[in-house]
């Protein structure tokens, strides 16, 4: 897989996650820390994006 496929597959995986949170967020009953493991889950995969792009 080259460089700019997997970022592109990561930005997707981001993208995901984005509406997974919104989604949960929105549900009753969810919990803090469901949330929290999606936005950490998040933020790694931007944090990864970004290490890429500036590698490339």
């Amino acid at each position: 897989m080259s460089l700019s496929s997997h970022v592109e597959e990561l930005k997707k995986k981001h993208r995901a996650l984005s509406d997974r949170v919104e989604e949960v967020q929105r549900a009753p009953g969810v919990s803090n820390l469901e949330i929290a493991e999606l936005k950490k889950q998040k933020l790694r995969i931007k944090e990864e994006i970004e290490r890429l792009s500036m590698d490339a």
